[in-house]
């Protein structure tokens, strides 16, 4: 084939040096606008992954690449006055030029032709001249916006600002992250070696800080000599340097995260940073750029047709890129919001950094360095009250009011369905108590209505005549008397999705005969398909808060330690705070205050009717999933303020449910990221659900501090032992059992040794 390839940067070289490899006969030729030895950036970071594949496909580039590395173990992050280090980490450094110019020799060794110095404005001409044009002309492309209709780009300017700048200062014993407060707010820097020396510095900080700054309006020696200012303690008395002197005024950037629908248009594939970006805080560009480079070459010599070729290469690196970008998207946000984790203590602080793109676990960094975080578990314990204990996060104690829990791990309320007229039946108390005896800190029962009308389905249960207040007591006493779990009741009120079929029917839909009417904040049916409910009077409202504080006092008397309001998933507490469902024009519609004036006076009536040496939490939907349109995150961080002061212990966070729609984003933990926002913009204790469901999670979860308990739904409907398997699995042998399982609890601990033992021992 002719080939045009456009951009010399590592992602066409090494596409040109694979072609080649695989067929000597191509015709290949690299246009790029700059000289040989021009770049930019100063250096990049490959995986030993992306090197085994690099050597696999060519070994002499490989092995002209690793003479030139600079390799590091540990990660050492700088934050109030502190310096922590852990190692097992595995980086590889080298410069950016260093690494053209090698793969450039490589490239002219293999009969590559490379014309630099030579701007192309438009890849048209091009593809009636070649058989294939590689667009791998970088985070700007000009043949992406050209052909911007059938790649359909989607380009996310990130908010912060960052500045890549070099130093001969040594940082070769590890990658350093640095945080520095100014009078104008947080500046740090990450900060690597990729030769003997030279080290890249990209020095990064938040818009407003940017703009006080003013290093928009600034030139690039000015905003060296600020930040050689700023990082005077750590640069050991060297400068900062800069390689972008061909821009003129400020060099600051913002990183604009790259994802086209589709990856190619007739004899045109984007490569590299022209199809997709990962962000600089995972160092992951180059890596992508290289697999996908090589991914290209082998499907263009084992597919029959170029557009066969094309979609088979889009398929089989989509997913990774996507994972990619998800881990990069993850990290991007953790920078973004640094400055709410900044009064962490140091040790939470860097364990939250580490942990920070979900790509490394718990278990993971235990793996890497086991000492490290031996001290930060136990760290964690003391803070919880068990100093000298070195125990998993999860199995900490926690306190609200006078509850105080055995560990961190929550059975979340799971519909059962099995109720007769709201009274719960025996399938209710094996269920709840066989969980109780499974090991976790707290119970939750389902969603217990305040009234028949109030009942989701005709299989729910209610808290709302003497019958039921007789069940749930049986099984509480049950729970108190054989095992040392909490119980917590769940109280709401189903509104406009009421009187519905139950779970394994039809899920929402109208039940077929006997429905009752609904009630809701405003006149809006749940969907075209459900009956539209009477938006409440004033009548109604007393009605109904009188109903719910009837419940708590009945949960109360039936010996439950907790009490949660169902706020959330578009119930009728929920369905006046989502302007999705609450249009009113009086005073309990419009703005979030007066959205929030009746949900607020439920909570407050039930606090009142609830012991004051019991706690109380309140479950909330953080994120409709629905835009602008309905509740955001930057609204739940207010609602989450709202009710705790008016009493509410703990927020329970869970999201959407409030519209047919909703578009979540799904994923491992994928609601977490709003507890971990109420907690710690607000100081709030939190419970994270959403996706939990190994004990990796709820450590790294805990560990960072992004919630102070873990919900979990359906691994406890698999298992209603899940708690006391996760401690058998992770060697945890303080885990309370009931006395008849011990000899099961014996056999599991033994069998969990012999398959390697990878816990905690005690």
């Amino acid at each position: 084939m002719k080939i045009a390839c456009l951009g010399g940067g590592p992602a066409s070289l090494y596409f040109a040096i694979s072609m080649k490899r695989r067929d000597p006969s191509h015709d290949i030729t690299i246009f790029e606008r700059n000289k040989p030895d021009d770049t930019f950036g100063w250096g990049v970071v490959l995986s030993d992954e992306t090197l085994d594949n690099m050597a696999e496909n060519d070994k002499e580039s490989a092995e002209a690449i690793r003479e030139h590395f600079a390799y590091w173990d540990d990660i050492a992050v700088v934050h109030d006055g502190h310096r922590t280090v852990s190692t097992g980490h595995g980086f590889c450094g080298v410069g950016r030029m260093q690494l053209l110019l090698t793969l450039q020799e490589r490239a002219r060794e293999l009969g590559v032709k490379m014309e630099f110095e030579t701007e192309i404005d438009s890849a048209s001409p091009l593809m009636k001249e070649y058989d294939l044009v590689v667009a791998s002309d970088g985070l700007n492309s000009k043949t992406r916006t050209e052909f911007a209709d059938h790649f359909k780009p989607q380009i996310d300017v990130r908010k912060c600002h960052f500045v890549w700048l070099g130093t001969h200062q040594k940082f070769d014993d590890a990658f350093t992250f640095i945080f520095e407060k100014t009078e104008h707010g947080w500046i740090w820097a990450h900060a690597y070696q990729f030769d003997k020396d030279t080290a890249t510095f990209i020095v990064e900080c938040a818009p407003e800080t940017f703009e006080k700054f003013g290093f928009g309006e600034i030139s690039q020696q000015e905003t060296i000599a600020i930040c050689e200012e700023i990082f005077k303690d750590h640069l050991g008395g060297h400068s900062l340097m800069t390689n972008a002197n061909h821009i003129r005024g400020s060099a600051w950037l913002q990183f604009p995260r790259v994802l086209c629908e589709k990856w190619h248009h007739e004899n045109v594939v984007l490569l590299g940073d022209a199809s997709a970006t990962a962000h600089f805080s995972i160092g992951s560009g180059t890596k992508l750029a290289i697999e996908s480079a090589i991914a290209l070459a082998e499907f263009l010599h084992t597919e029959p047709t170029l557009d066969a070729a094309f979609r088979k290469y889009q398929e089989d690196r989509r997913l990774d890129v996507l994972r990619l970008q998800s881990a990069a998207r993850n990290s991007t946000e953790w920078f973004e919001d640094v400055e709410r984790y900044l009064d962490l203590d140091p040790v939470q602080f860097n364990y939250s950094l580490l942990t920070r793109s979900q790509r490394i676990s718990h278990e993971n960094l235990r793996l890497r360095d086991p000492e490290w975080l031996k001290s930060a578990e136990m760290w964690f314990q003391e803070q919880a009250g068990a100093k000298g204990v070195h125990r998993a996060p999860m199995f900490a104690p926690f306190k609200l009011r006078d509850m105080e829990l055995k560990n961190r791990v929550v059975v979340s309320p799971m519909a059962q369905y099995k109720a007769k007229d709201g009274c719960p039946t025996d399938w209710h108390f094996a269920h709840y108590a066989e969980r109780a005896k499974g090991g976790a800190g707290l119970v939750y029962v389902e969603m217990t209505c305040v009234s028949p009308e109030g009942r989701i389905t005709p299989g729910c249960p209610g808290l709302y005549a003497p019958e039921h207040e007789a069940a749930w007591t049986r099984l509480t006493d049950f729970v108190h008397s054989e095992t040392s779990a909490k119980m917590a009741m769940q109280i709401g009120h189903s509104g406009r999705k009421g009187s519905t079929q139950l779970g394994w029917e039809t899920m929402d839909a109208p039940i077929k005969e006997g429905n009752w009417p609904l009630l809701s904040a405003s006149d809006i049916p749940w969907s075209p398909d459900n009956a539209t409910p009477k938006a409440m009077d004033r009548d109604d409202m007393d009605k109904v808060r009188d109903q719910f504080v009837a419940s708590t006092k009945m949960a109360d008397r039936a010996g439950f330690d907790m009490v949660e309001l169902h706020a959330a998933h578009g119930y009728l507490i929920s369905s006046f705070i989502s302007p999705k469902s609450n249009n009113r024009q009086d005073e309990y519609g419009g703005s979030l205050e007066n959205r929030m004036r009746y949900p607020l006076e439920v909570a407050q009536a039930m606090r009142a009717a609830w012991p004051d040496h019991k706690p109380m939490s309140v479950r909330i939907s953080a994120n409709d999933w629905v835009g602008a349109e309905g509740v955001t995150p930057d609204e739940a961080v207010k609602i989450a303020q709202m009710f705790s002061a008016v009493g509410i212990d703990i927020i329970d966070v869970s999201a959407g449910q409030t519209s047919i729609d909703a578009a979540p984003i799904y994923g491992r933990m994928f609601q977490t990221p709003f507890s971990d926002r109420i907690r710690n913009e607000t100081g709030l204790n939190t419970m994270a659900v959403g996706n939990i469901y190994e004990p990796d999670h709820i450590n790294s979860i805990l560990m960072a501090g992004r919630a102070d308990l873990v919900c979990l739904a359906r691994p406890h409907l698999a298992d209603p032992y899940w708690t006391l398997h996760a401690a058998a699995a992770l060697g945890d042998k303080d885990s309370e059992w009931p006395l008849p399982y011990l000899p099961g609890r014996d056999q599991m601990m033994r069998l969990a040794e012999r398959n390697e033992g990878i816990g905690i021992k005690v």
